[in-house]
């Protein structure tokens, strides 16, 4: 997915600028609801296809799909909202949904919420505005971690490292091979902020991290700038030209045994890799920095529903979003996605993949769970000032003073503006 363009269009001000409209909503008619879709990828879109199809079998209505390329949907989802939006969308959890509730582009649905069952209250708590009242419905989460194809290291005899020392010594010893050790792209901006995430709260923890991102903590601290400096000691390591390769490419590159290793999310590389390939994909966690932290904190972000305020069809929506929370319709999109983990306790985890058990199990150790840098941050400043810093950092890495200080300057100007 690209957030690049999720960021810019989350962080225009009402009216602020005039979009091309991409996105138009279907007209959902008296006998169902339309459903804004960024599940453009084959892999997504054929598993909530499956889902939408038992849920007009169950109810005799029809769901009318309205998909949009993934990026052209993130760009403009703020016009999309304050237009003639379909009556469902998909979005994130966390700050994602935060910003468009307080701006009351979304349908309250607590009421609905007090009949959910099997989602946990840290998933509640995710799916609530700043008003206290709940607005998404999780679908799934994945988890992210570093990714790498079991035959390359069984061929090589390379061992799963566990701090971050031991890192640093395989990726030096897979150039050795001739691999490039890490498959990396940014070009849309959002990937390399989850290196920066797991760096941070391995070096500092989860609770700097998430105070950083919020505004509590100084950009240019002595912490952030190891962070950086941590990183500057593995970019020789990774894919040249990262700000030119999408996370496809680089995903790809890892499935052709090119590259041994790559932080992402999940469903990245499952959804590059061939289906034949699809079990040779394995990951570990990202590798302990500092004792103290060890590898409590796992990025997990949530994916799922929202109603827009301004739904035509409401009661089809309400409808629709109470389908959607229970765990047969998690069930249904998992058999044809199996690269996503249900987020409802009641979903059928007898067919899971090895790789979707061991992210359960990944995630349900975890002490703490982040969203990712994007979600635990305001809109405007991850756009506006975070992709460009990153991007700016792999091309100079050299000049860490000088892009931490440029950083802490514009968070004041951001967070002093409200």
């Amino acid at each position: 997915m690209s957030r690049r363009t999720l960021l810019r269009g989350a962080a225009l001000g009402a009216g602020a600028v005039a979009l091309p409209s991409l996105l138009a909503a279907c007209d959902s008619g008296p006998s169902g609801v339309s459903l804004g879709s960024n599940a453009s990828d084959a892999v997504p879109k054929k598993a909530f296809a499956a889902a939408f199809a038992a849920y007009e079998k169950k109810s005799k209505k029809t769901v009318k799909v309205n998909t949009v390329n993934h990026e052209n949907f993130q760009e403009n989802i703020n016009r999309y909202l304050q237009g003639t939006p379909d009556d469902v969308f998909m979005w994130f959890a966390g700050n994602r949904m935060q910003y468009f509730a307080q701006k009351g582009l979304l349908a309250d649905i607590s009421d609905l919420w007090q009949h959910f069952g099997g989602f946990s209250d840290a998933l509640k708590k995710q799916s609530t505005g700043a008003d206290g009242k709940q607005y998404f419905v999780p679908y799934y989460y994945y988890p992210w971690a570093v990714f790498h194809r079991k035959s390359v290291f069984q061929e090589k005899g390379y061992e799963i490292p566990k701090t971050f020392d031991e890192y640093r010594a395989l990726a030096k010893r897979m150039q050795r091979d001739g691999l490039v050790p890490f498959a990396f792209g940014d070009k849309d901006g959002w990937p390399a902020m989850g290196t920066f995430d797991y760096l941070d709260m391995r070096a500092n923890g989860y609770d700097f991290h998430i105070a950083l991102l919020s505004g509590r903590k100084s950009w240019n601290s002595p912490q952030v700038k190891q962070v950086f400096d941590l990183w500057r000691g593995l970019l020789p390591y990774h894919q040249k030209g990262a700000n030119g390769r999408t996370w496809q490419e680089a995903a790809q590159s890892l499935a052709q045994k090119k590259a041994g290793m790559t932080v992402l999310g999940l469903p990245h590389p499952g959804q590059q890799f061939a289906a034949a390939d699809r079990d040779d994909l394995d990951f570990f966690p990202f590798p302990e920095i500092d004792s103290a932290f060890g590898r409590d904190a796992v990025e997990a972000p949530v994916d799922g529903f929202l109603m827009s305020k301004k739904a035509r069809d409401k009661s089809g929506a309400r409808e629709l979003l109470t389908y959607l929370a229970t765990p047969a319709a998690e069930d249904i999109y998992l058999a044809s996605d199996p690269n996503n983990i249900a987020v409802n306790s009641g979903a059928d985890t007898s067919a899971y993949t090895p790789l979707q058990k061991k992210a359960v199990q990944l995630v349900s150790g975890a002490r703490q769970i982040s969203q990712f840098m994007d979600r635990d941050t305001r809109p405007d400043f991850a756009s506006t000032v975070l992709i460009q810093a990153i991007q700016q950092f792999l091309n100079r890495p050299d000049d860490i003073d000088g892009l931490v200080n440029d950083i802490e300057r514009q968070k004041k100007q951001i967070f002093a503006a409200g």
